[in-house]
């Protein structure tokens, strides 16, 4: 049993919750929680970690794990109080062939989201709605922090995504493979959500929570897809970049005909 938090592999999960560079160039990164271990596929683990009370909850102690104690499974752990279940997983590194195997796919753009809970929740939704992907801009919250892969309930493990350093370089890219951008926006353009025929490929594109899209991606979207509002009742001036995303996610799932 671990019970030193000055072990090496302690200190090295510590490292790998707490810094992006890291999770990146060793291309794993840690997932806690019996469900989200239970969900990840045996292959992708690479290294596992177990209290005695986590044996307990899984039932058995998993292959190859480690037995640590409560201390240290604490200083691994990103939550107050952890169930005792850490692993280490490979990232998958998707491409944009990953994302366009499908015809008329559905996507989800997202630029400069900050919020773990909210990138979190969005891959949630994406996949709960259907998504065929997820496209990320390089401001946004790294995917692989654990506050969004818990936020994301284990959607992160399945939905492919992709991140790319200037959005609209995107544009041209899926108006050619006949996906439409559909960016969330007021502008003098925007259409109301509801007119607009999502049935085809669409790529639905979120802005930041506090900014919204920045100037030069909304005017590439007016070049090359469409720009859209949802409607707003009372004193209201925008909704919450997650909550605009299931709103437009389910109207293309509905329009589609999408049955759980």
């Amino acid at each position: 049993m671990i019970t030193s938090v000055a072990n090496e592999k302690v200190k090295h999960i510590a490292a790998l919750r707490d810094k992006a560079r890291l999770r990146e160039d060793e291309g794993v990164f840690p997932v806690e929680g019996v469900r989200l271990f239970r969900e990840v596929p045996q292959e992708r683990i690479v290294e596992c970690y177990v209290t005695e009370r986590g044996v307990e909850l899984l039932g058995a102690m998993p292959k190859g794990a480690e037995l640590v104690s409560d201390t240290v499974m604490a200083k691994m752990s990103d939550v107050k109080t952890p169930q005792g279940v850490l692993a280490l997983v490979k990232r998958v590194d998707y491409t944009w062939d990953d994302l366009l195997r499908k015809k008329a796919p559905m996507f989800l753009m997202a630029e400069d989201i900050q919020d773990p809970g909210n990138l979190g929740t969005i891959f949630r939704t994406a996949e709960a709605a259907g998504a065929d992907g997820i496209i990320l801009s390089k401001g946004c919250a790294d995917a692989y922090q654990p506050k969004v892969v818990r936020s994301t309930m284990g959607a992160v493990l399945r939905l492919p995504f992709i991140i790319e350093e200037n959005l609209p370089d995107c544009f041209e890219k899926l108006k050619s493979k006949g996906v439409t951008v559909y960016a969330a926006a007021l502008t003098d353009k925007a259409v109301p959500y509801t007119e607009c025929d999502y049935t085809k490929g669409c790529a639905f594109l979120i802005g930041n929570e506090g900014n919204g899209l920045q100037a030069q991606t909304i005017a590439a979207a007016e070049r090359t897809g469409r720009v859209v509002i949802i409607p707003m009742a009372g004193a209201t001036e925008s909704l919450n970049a997650s909550v605009s995303a299931a709103i437009l996610m389910y109207e293309s799932a509905r329009q589609r005909g999408f049955r759980a």
